[in-house]
């Protein structure tokens, strides 16, 4: 149960495809070392102020799908 949840924590790995980005973390349980990762399209507000999204739209599929199968491998 015991699974580390600090702000400081960086990831295993981060891939990239085009502008979606997938990134590995490594969180330990009492079963071992696990893998999670998320996925993200990073861009720019307004004032220029750099946000990550979780949607994607249509043209942002194939490169998700890209990161997707290389975070399996």
């Amino acid at each position: 149960m015991a699974t580390n949840t600090s702000s400081s924590k960086r990831p295993a790995t981060t891939l990239r495809c085009g502008n979606i980005k997938a990134t590995i973390w490594q969180n330990v349980s009492e079963k071992g070392p696990f893998f999670a990762t998320t996925f993200s399209r990073p861009f720019k507000d307004q004032s220029g102020a750099w946000h990550n999204g979780t949607s994607f739209g249509l043209n942002d599929l194939e490169a998700l799908m890209n990161v997707a199968f290389e975070a399996k491998e």
